[in-house]
């Protein structure tokens, strides 16, 4: 097995989608890349803690790879806006790429390289890449929130 991380807005949606990948054994929503231990949701949210909201992605790379789900990343939301995704706006909702190898860093800054070239985006992609750093497990309420409230996140 072997574990991504990504942020790309509220987490909800994005643990929802990931956990919809042939492969993804698990995804757990989590706050990392601040600068205090252990904040809450109210902290990160406070825009004080320079967290972002996070999904961390357990996966078989057997089945998956990383690049697939790169792609799946820039895929599921806009990489193209500073802190912001849809009517969600602060640094907690910012596009990253928080890589855990160094195979990792070399794909995310590839894969970024490619997409940028490839004009699929008429503005510049913001999207930050560094490396992982301390995970914080959000609060229960916030894990498979999209699936406790009905909402189907797999299209069939």
């Amino acid at each position: 097995m072997a574990t991504a991380t990504f942020a790309a807005g509220c987490f909800w949606g994005v643990e929802a989608r990931f956990r919809c990948i042939p492969g993804v054994i698990d995804a757990e929503a989590g706050y990392t890349g601040g600068h205090s231990d252990d904040p809450s949701y109210e902290e990160v949210c406070s825009h004080t803690t320079g967290h972002a909201e996070a999904v961390k992605v357990e996966y078989d790379p057997q089945v998956v790879t990383y690049e697939e789900l790169l792609d799946a990343f820039f895929a599921m939301h806009d990489p193209t806006t500073l802190n912001r995704q849809g009517p969600d706006i602060g640094d907690n909702y910012r596009s990253a790429i928080f890589y855990h190898t160094d195979e990792q860093q070399r794909l995310a800054q590839d894969v970024k390289r490619r997409l940028q070239q490839s004009g699929a985006y008429r503005r510049p992609i913001v999207t930050q890449i560094e490396p992982a750093g301390p995970w914080w497990r959000a609060e229960e309420y916030h894990q498979r929130f999209n699936e406790k409230h009905g909402r189907a996140a797999c299209r069939t």
